[in-house]
């Protein structure tokens, strides 16, 4: 009996399985979400995608564009003026990105319980 009939797949039914080294796609939402996980308000420990501060991602995996709709702690947070282009800037560098915005809203306004619950722990609010 050869030894490749004693392996599971996961592929379905009737499915061929995938090639070996083979990487699953990764969505354009998917990296940008990992991009934003590398993004912090410099006074908060916790990076901005957990603590709530994206509002609304849109992506077009097509055309390569993404929108992105994102808030502060206050509008008098320290690097209002310098977070927001940090952000659009990493963006920019995902492959396969042609275009990206990111938009600053103030309503509605951001309160901590927006936070993720890793989040809330990391700052041990619960």
């Amino acid at each position: 009996m050869d030894d490749q009939d004693d392996r599971k797949s996961d592929s379905p039914a009737g499915a061929a399985p995938d090639p070996p080294g083979f990487v699953p796609r990764v969505s354009l939402r998917d990296r940008v979400v990992e991009v934003l996980q590398t993004c912090f308000d410099p006074e908060i420990p916790v990076n901005i995608y957990e603590l709530g501060l994206i509002y609304d991602i849109v992506t077009d995996e097509t055309a390569g564009t993404v929108e992105v709709r994102m808030t502060l702690t206050s509008p008098m947070c320290p690097v209002a003026g310098s977070l927001p282009p940090e952000v659009e800037n990493k963006i920019r560098a995902l492959p396969g990105v042609t275009g990206a915005r990111v938009d600053v809203v103030w309503d509605p306004p951001w309160t901590p319980e927006r936070m993720s619950e890793a989040a809330k722990l990391q700052l041990n609010m619960m």
